[in-house]
């Protein structure tokens, strides 16, 4: 059946509805996360990585006695050490923050399904 132009069904509209809403709620959560940030340290905090809730790296710290000229590789190897966690722990934190939101407006089934394809928890 079909309807007057301009006339949307009601479970259309529900669903316009819905996806303005999350649209609104998700720039909201990735606002707040690129506030946040997350730090990770390697070397025994020789080597710190700073990225922000969108796993941007902003800022990278090597103490002086981690910047041996004759050990490039292993000053190498701290610095992605430190990074490579610090992104993993924007990522969880950033799916942490979105994946309610999303379920919130679509409910849990499509939450699960996001969340398998995330490898999330």
């Amino acid at each position: 059946m079909t309807s007057p132009l301009g006339a949307q069904r009601p479970d259309m509209q529900q669903f316009l509805q819905q996806a303005q809403a999350m649209q609104r709620n998700l720039l909201s959560a990735h606002k707040e996360l690129t506030m946040l940030q997350v730090q990770a340290t390697s070397g025994n905090g020789a080597v710190r990585a700073t990225v922000d809730g969108s796993a941007q790296l902003q800022k990278l710290d090597i103490a002086p006695e981690a910047a041996d000229p004759h050990d490039t590789e292993g000053l190498a190897e701290l610095v992605l050490a430190a990074i490579r966690e610090a992104t993993e722990s924007a990522r969880e934190l950033a799916q942490q923050k979105l994946l309610p939101t999303i379920a919130h407006t679509f409910g849990e089934s499509i939450t699960a399904n996001l969340r398998d394809a995330t490898g999330g928890h």
